[in-house]
């Protein structure tokens, strides 16, 4: 059925979930650091036994994608393994990309993207999805994308659009900029020339970044946007947590990553919005503007449109909901229990808690319900 009416989604309560320390970076290889390498852990309390479901599942369950929510992924595979330990789940943060290409070629049970499936990718699904099954986008992971940098003396900063757009196309090449002194009279910017990273594989992140410059700088960003960079000039590094190590280490830095992966002691850039005052990377900035978002999927797909100009006070624009991939029908049988287990615990309450404490935020309550709802129907 045609969801046509737009979904007024409401804010989230984050209630009393404690953000007292964000997740270690995990991902794989040389993109994060383990947690068994001196990470510190989720201060979301573990969830009651009974609200993992393990329905018999048991196995081996492959999937891949978006190195954005490697961090959310970490938190849920460890609480339902404590629960499920006849289940075995390995995440491999490749980027939304690759992980979606790996999908639609059968190597991996689902996929986690950080934009929602292209036409062409959801007609080509019918080879893996059989029985008339397609791959449909379940909404599971919100955020802020933050913007962040590493300027010396400087603290605080604040940028607009149309400056951001034009510092990674390469046109405002230095910190002392007029364009960056005008957003921050009170500042310090020293004679540095800024250094940009994007991502050198193809990214969610990287989509849902130029989707919010094409949508509020389209003038200073000529391009049309997806999930591999298009603008010249900058340097580039794999995925979020190599961008922000980048950003970390190196002097006059500036680039692109989700809140969890600057949560190691890197500032942020406010941003200037339509409001009286900038909005700051938060999850609950970003709850307040994923709120505002509409349903754009139809039937069991649950792809959302997002918009990147809120009114209300606070509201952080610059987000991504990052979804995951399945068959609708059409599941591989001995993955099939496993994939439905997981997931529905990920979309469970307990499971929506575990993510203000990694800095992320939890997916709408109108929206989740329909998740859960859809997960319980795959076959």
């Amino acid at each position: 059925m045609m969801l046509q009416r737009k979904n007024r989604l409401r804010a989230l309560s984050l209630g009393a979930v404690a953000v007292s320390g964000a997740l270690a970076l995990t991902a794989c290889g040389s993109d994060a650091k383990s947690s068994d390498n001196g990470g510190s852990s989720s201060s979301a309390s573990a969830p009651s036994s009974s609200s993992v479901k393990c329905d018999n599942a048991k196995g081996q369950l492959q999937a891949s994608g978006s190195s954005a929510q490697k961090n959310a992924i970490d938190a849920w595979v460890k609480a339902y393994t404590q629960a499920c330990t006849g289940v075995q789940i390995n995440y491999n943060p490749t980027g939304s990309g690759a992980g979606v290409t790996a999908f639609l070629g059968g190597q991996t049970a689902f996929a986690g993207s950080d934009s929602a499936l292209k036409p062409e990718a959801v007609q080509q699904s019918s080879k893996v999805c059989t029985g008339g099954g397609k791959a449909i986008d379940l909404p599971m992971v919100g955020g802020p994308i933050a913007v962040g940098f590493n300027v010396p003396g400087v603290d605080s900063l604040v940028l607009d659009p149309s400056t951001i757009a034009k510092i990674f196309n390469d046109q405002i090449k230095n910190w002392n900029d007029p364009a960056i002194k005008k957003l921050n009279p009170s500042a310090k910017l020293p004679d540095l020339k800024i250094q940009a990273f994007h991502r050198s594989d193809e990214s969610g992140t990287t989509d849902n970044f130029t989707k919010y410059l094409i949508a509020t700088a389209k003038t200073d960003w000529p391009y049309t946007g997806g999930k591999a960079w298009q603008a010249k000039g900058g340097q580039s590094a794999q995925g979020s947590a190599g961008l922000a190590q980048q950003v970390k280490q190196t002097s006059g830095a500036i680039s692109y990553f989700e809140l969890s992966y600057a949560a190691d002691g890197i500032k942020t850039v406010d941003l200037k919005t339509g409001a009286s005052t900038p909005a700051k990377a938060t999850v609950e900035n970003a709850t307040k503007a994923i709120a505002s978002a509409t349903v754009a999927g139809t039937g069991s797909d649950l792809a959302l449109k997002l918009n990147y100009q809120p009114t209300e006070a606070g509201a952080y624009p610059l987000t991504l909901v990052t979804y995951e991939i399945v068959c609708d029908k059409g599941n591989k049988a001995d993955t099939l229990p496993a994939v439905k287990s997981f997931l529905t615990y990920t979309a469970s309450e307990d499971g929506q808690n575990q993510l203000a404490a990694a800095n992320y935020a939890p997916i709408p309550a109108e929206i989740i319900s329909k998740v859960r709802s859809t997960i319980s129907s795959l076959s």
